[in-house]
């Protein structure tokens, strides 16, 4: 896996995937930016909400096929007070949005996503103190 990350004028990068994608970045307009794009920390947190989401839906859609109609993961993060400002809490909620969803199938997804197979999610909790839980939205 490769990226390329290029300047883009003042503080904002454009970074380019090896699949062929493309995001802007940009600091904050308090620290010199423009606000042109998301900040780096922000890309972590949507990795991991990517990451994580990805596998859950796989594991539902395996284990109750045609019942999840949307899935939303709202991902809330503290950072600490002195440089570097690393993640210190990171809490990811999922909003499962479907009909006659099994809880403990759901349950089990998010929990199999977060202990076992989100790439993201396990390289961070070697550092960050990390949790997760879940509701189901009748659809």
């Amino acid at each position: 896996m490769k990226t390329i990350v290029k300047w883009q004028g003042g503080l904002a990068f454009e970074g380019k995937t090896d699949s062929g994608h493309s995001i802007m970045m940009d600091a904050a307009p308090e620290v010199g930016g423009e606000n042109k794009g998301a900040r780096p920390m922000e890309m972590v947190l949507l990795g991991l909400g990517g990451c994580t989401s990805i596998d859950v839906v796989m594991m539902l859609n395996k284990s109750q096929p045609d019942q999840v109609k949307d899935c939303q993961v709202e991902i809330t993060a503290e950072r600490a007070d002195s440089v570097p400002k690393v993640f210190t809490r990171i809490h990811v909620h999922f909003k499962v949005f479907g009909t006659d969803l099994n809880p403990k199938k759901v349950e089990r997804a998010v929990n199999l996503s977060a202990e076992k197979y989100c790439s993201v999610s396990k390289m961070l909790e070697a550092t960050v103190q990390m949790t997760h839980d879940f509701e189901i939205i009748e659809a």
